[in-house]
């Protein structure tokens, strides 16, 4: 549908059905004054936006100031205050009510958001290539961190060795998280699939060659996301999907499809892991210490059930670099913060001496 700028024609989009609540409306009411119309972002461009509002889809300019603070920039999924006319200006974002973000990737210490306002994290996951634990362990922390509710989606059923034993597998590693098998290609559980997901936001992720645009085509039952081969000799794909784009289901609700996460940086994930590792987490309750390093300390319950086969080594390793990770990022956080207080600070000292130098030279 190609966007347009004509706000004078009648409504005929029903915003409730991109994810629109009483509860959003209350909160514009102040922009609704001040003659703004509401828009949810369907794609971000170098610039602009693609938006969908009552009277269409528009492209809007945007001139959210986010230059000191990328987690403030306008993406996919968010719901803003456009002021219409010949050329739509994207005016402010609404709060939202869960972001999905990871480290930036050129290291710095801000995050990157790549969706809002999203109610379940579809973690695609392909039978196809054997199991990375420990890559689905991050995607899982990163989707529990959002606020939003994780699934995992076990895809390319039809290419499984054995499908009942990846599921296990993926089990043991996902407490508390809903696993369904499908297959785009045979339409294998795509219908139970549709149903968990019910009429909110839905985000899709994963890494290149999941199989994240087949079984988003599935759901959508039409081909609009673009999809491609993977390579036979390790499973991997190309970067079919170059943008995060937001589609209506036909079932209702929205689907936010990303393009596949090669590097995936955690950023403020601490109550993510607490999930993922869960079981870590009740053990370490019963430690004798409370500071347990779960390492050579006396009375370790983590330690005990590792002996016992309950837990797996590999599984507190994982937990181990993931936490290291998440603190490392927090620690380079506060301190950008802190330096951002300080110059903030010489600033402000710096203009007052200026201004006290001109009045003194006026007497």
């Amino acid at each position: 549908m190609k966007p347009s700028t004509d706000f004078s024609v009648s409504a005929g989009v029903d915003l409730s059905s991109y994810g629109w609540t009483p509860a959003l409306d209350d909160v514009f009411a102040g922009h609704r004054r001040a003659g703004l119309v509401p828009a949810r972002i369907v794609r971000v461009h170098r610039g602009s936006c693609d938006a969908i509002t009552a009277h269409g889809p528009v492209r809007a300019t945007m001139s959210t100031p986010h230059a000191t603070d990328p987690l403030a920039a306008p993406c996919t999924g968010d719901w803003a205050a456009l002021r219409p006319g010949r050329e739509p200006e994207l005016v402010a974002l609404l709060p939202r009510h869960s972001t999905i973000v990871r480290s930036s990737a050129s290291r710095t210490s801000h995050g990157q958001v790549l969706a809002a306002n999203v109610d379940t994290v579809v973690v695609a996951v392909s039978l196809a290539a054997p199991l990375n634990a420990a890559r689905l362990e991050r995607f899982l922390a990163l989707a529990w961190a959002s606020g939003a509710q994780p699934l995992i989606a076990l895809t390319k059923a039809d290419l499984a060795a054995d499908a009942a034993a990846a599921h296990a597998e993926v089990n043991a590693l996902a407490p508390g998280v809903a696993i369904v098998v499908t297959s785009a290609i045979t339409g294998h559980n795509v219908d139970v699939l549709t149903a968990l997901l019910g009429d909110g936001t839905t985000v899709l992720l994963g890494p290149s060659g999941a199989g994240k645009s087949t079984i988003g085509n599935a759901l959508l039952g039409q081909e609009l996301l673009a999809t491609g081969t993977v390579r036979a000799q390790d499973g991997k794909g190309r970067h079919t999907t170059v943008r995060r784009e937001l589609v209506p289901l036909p079932a209702g609700g929205v689907l936010i499809d990303t393009p596949g996460l090669r590097a995936l940086g955690l950023h403020d994930a601490a109550d993510g892991l607490e999930q993922v590792f869960a079981e870590i987490e009740r053990l370490a309750e019963s430690c004798r210490f409370g500071d347990c390093t779960h390492d050579i300390e006396p009375g370790c319950a983590v330690q005990a059930a590792i002996q016992a086969g309950d837990l797996a080594e590999r599984r507190l390793a994982s937990y181990r670099k993931l936490q290291r990770e998440t603190a490392w990022q927090a620690s380079r956080t506060d301190a950008r913060l802190r330096d951002e207080r300080v110059n903030r600070q010489k600033s402000i000292t710096s203009h007052l001496r200026a201004t006290y130098k001109f009045r003194d030279r006026q007497l």
